[in-house]
Parts: C-alpha cells; structure tokens; sequence
C-alpha cells in the first residue's frame, strides 16, 4: 500500500541510550508479554474483543509480537530498519479506515499495550536488580516506541481516508457526468452509477451555476453531501435533489453564502441537460446585468430561471423580437424619453396585476390616481383596448425587451 516508502527518521531515540546487552534478558519474555498483551487488548478494548473471530485475534497477536521483537531489536542495533513494523502498523491503521472506524480504538489498543509491556518490563528489570537510571531509559524508550507505532497507524489511516475520498469524488464526478449527457445516458446506466455513489435518486433535480472566483473555478466548500458538485465550462457546478422540498430554498441560499448564481428548472433525472441548458442562459442574464442581486455573508444570490422566462424565451428570439417589439411599441416614442420608460413600466406592472391601479401602484411606488393617469395616456397613445386578453402575453413579453434595450441604451 505504499506505507514502508513513508518511513520518517525519528528524531528522538531513548533506546540508544539502553546498553545493547539488556535486551538478551528480556527475549525469553516476549512470549509471555505478547500473550498479555493480546489479553489485554482483547479485554479493555471492546472493538477488538472478538472472541468469534480467530483471525483478528492471530493479527492482534502477530502484530504485538512484531513490536515486541523490532522494539528489542532497536536496542541491541539502534540502526535496525523500521520498515517490516512500519508497514505493518501502516497496514492495521489502513484496515481502521477501511472498516469505517475511527483511530482511537486502535490508539487505545496501544496504550494498553504499552502499559502491559512496561509493567513487565519494570518487574523484570527489578527483579534482575537493574538500576533505577535504566528503568527510567526503558519507559522511556516503551513510550517513544509506542509513538512510533501510532504514527505509522496514523499514516495508513490517513492514506486509506484519502484514497476513499478520492474514489468517491470520482464515483460522484462520473454520476453528474451521466446526468448531464445529451443526448441523456441510459436510464440503466445512470441509476446503476447512483447506487455505486449512494446518491438516492430524486423524483425532480435543478442545476445551478455559480460564478467563478478570482479565476479559479472552485466552488463553494463544506456542501451536504446530498449536492453533487462539479464544472460547466469552467463555472462551478451544483445538483439538487428536490429543489421544491420544504426548506430546500433556504438551505440551498445558506450553504451558497456570499455566492452568484442561476439555477435551471426542477425536471426529472432524465432531463437535467435541459435544466443545465437554462442555467446557463439564466445565467447569461446575470453576468450580463439584466438580472441583478447581490450575494450576503448569509445568503447567496441565485437567479431562478422559472422567475425570469420572458426575459429568457425573448433571449431566445435575438434581433426578431427587438425589431417587432420596436414597431409594436413605437407609439410610446412620442411620449418623450422622460415619460416613455415609466409608461412602459406602468402598463408591464398593470397587465401583471390584472390592471388594479392598486396593487400596480405598490410595485411602482406611485400614488394609484398617478397609475390611472399613466394608463389613461397609453390608451391614447396606443388607441386600442390594453386590456384585450389576446395582446396582453404579446405586450408584456415585448415590454420587457423594450424596457431592458432602452435602459441599455440609456447606460
């Protein structure tokens, strides 16, 4: 697995200072410590007390006896190699990892290890009538050797974390790429990439596209994992499952905190190119300045496709529209360049609240009479019934492009 080329240098050595002759006293108990070892593990340790699993338990002791040996080689040869324990220990925290558990059984393990071989080692070195300054060396050395150990642990653990990560990544890259294939991926294909990702699949999902930062097309960090990341072009990327569940707004607004964006259309799995396709467009109007909103440090600002469609069907026509919507509303030049854009205003505002003075008025923060006035000039202007049902879709989509091309214009 790559553990023994990470071998470090240890930079602190006590068992250098334990005379190479000690360690022949101590061989003839390295069976007996490695049995009390084992049954100390296996007794304080829950997680390794598999008393069904013969296996675990031959690599608990096979590794004790390892350590104990390779800790006795050190002292008779400080320059042994470090590499077969090395790997070893590697290995145990690499299979932590792999279990899904977490580092502190295993560092327990060898704390309690550590304890057992010191509390013989202490009784043997008294009973040989050892000094006090050599005790003192060896539990020194047993702790450092116990750091060595958990290192090499930690080492593996991390390697093996890392490695999941990775593949994960990759399980979830390749999922939003059969997501977003157009012409769509088999329905097979698709379903089978989720399982292997655990991503349940949604009955409805909506794309989002942020804006790149600083050049670099990393997207926000810290997401939930329910939200499948990636690129478009070089724009971060984002999957959400159920955009219209409850609370999905706001959390969504939380977690792209101080972020622009535009998200496409709830569709299902099958369509989600087409959602990709209106983000981008929906988009398109934000960076352009057509749709405007600034992000906050607790919400993000995305632009909702649903939330902006003439703008976005009108987009659509280019130069089509502009030239019919430039004939259609010509009468409102004769109004001046001063009264023209707050007519237009007023009758977009009006044909979207059902022509109530009133509530049009809210909107444009006007006193109504002043509305009633505006509406009764454009129907001079205009000469024709505003209020015909089969204009109005027509006048409103068209009013939005002359609005937006004239305060182009006027910029």
């Amino acid at each position: 697995m790559g553990g023994a080329d990470e071998c470090e240098e240890l930079l602190d050595e006590p068992w250098r200072a334990v005379p190479a002759s000690e360690a022949r006293w101590l061989r003839p108990h390295v069976p007996h410590l490695v049995q009390r070892m084992s049954a100390a593990v296996r007794r304080q340790v829950p997680e390794y007390g598999r008393r069904d699993d013969d296996v675990y338990g031959k690599v608990v002791e096979q590794a004790s006896t390892r350590a104990v040996h390779h800790f006795l080689d050190l002292i008779e040869d400080p320059s042994a190699s470090w590499r077969e324990v090395h790997q070893t220990y590697f290995d145990i925290g690499y299979g932590e990892a792999l279990e899904d558990r977490g580092l502190e059984h295993l560092q327990n393990a060898l704390r309690v290890s550590s304890r057992v071989a010191w509390r013989l080692l202490a009784e043997e070195a008294e009973r040989h009538g050892k000094s006090r300054a050599l005790i003192a060396r060896l539990a020194e050395a047993n702790f450092a050797y116990l750091d060595a150990l958990a290192s090499a642990a930690a080492h593996g653990y991390a390697k093996a974390t890392e490695k999941a990560a990775g593949e994960r990544e990759r399980r979830r890259a390749r999922l939003i790429g059969l997501l977003l294939a157009d012409p769509p991926a088999p329905a097979e294909a698709v379903e089978e990439q989720a399982v292997r990702t655990g991503w349940p699949l949604p009955q409805l999902l909506s794309v989002v596209l942020l804006v790149p930062r600083k050049q670099v097309a990393e997207g926000p960090s810290g997401l939930p994992p329910q939200l499948l990341s990636g690129h478009d072009e070089g724009r971060p990327l984002l999957v959400v499952p159920d955009p219209d569940g409850p609370g999905r707004a706001a959390d969504l607004a939380a977690t792209l905190a101080g972020w622009t964006g535009a998200m496409g259309p709830a569709v299902p799995v099958a369509e989600a190119a087409t959602s990709l396709l209106w983000a981008r467009r929906t988009l398109d109007l934000v960076l352009a300045g057509t749709v405007s909103g600034q992000p906050t440090r607790r919400a993000g600002f995305v632009a909702k496709a649903e939330d902006h469609l003439p703008r976005l069907l009108l987009r659509e026509g280019g130069g089509l529209v502009s030239r019919i919507a430039a004939r259609r509303l010509a009468p409102l030049s004769r109004a001046g360049s001063r009264q023209a854009p707050r007519l237009a205003e007023t009758l977009l505002e009006c044909m979207k609240n059902g022509f109530n003075a009133t509530e049009a008025a809210a909107v444009l923060k006007v006193h109504p009479q002043t509305v009633r006035y505006r509406l009764a000039r454009l129907q001079e202007l205009f000469g024709a019934d505003l209020e015909d049902p089969r204009t109005r879709l027509e006048m409103m989509l068209l009013l939005h492009v002359w609005i937006d091309e004239f305060q182009g214009d006027k910029s």
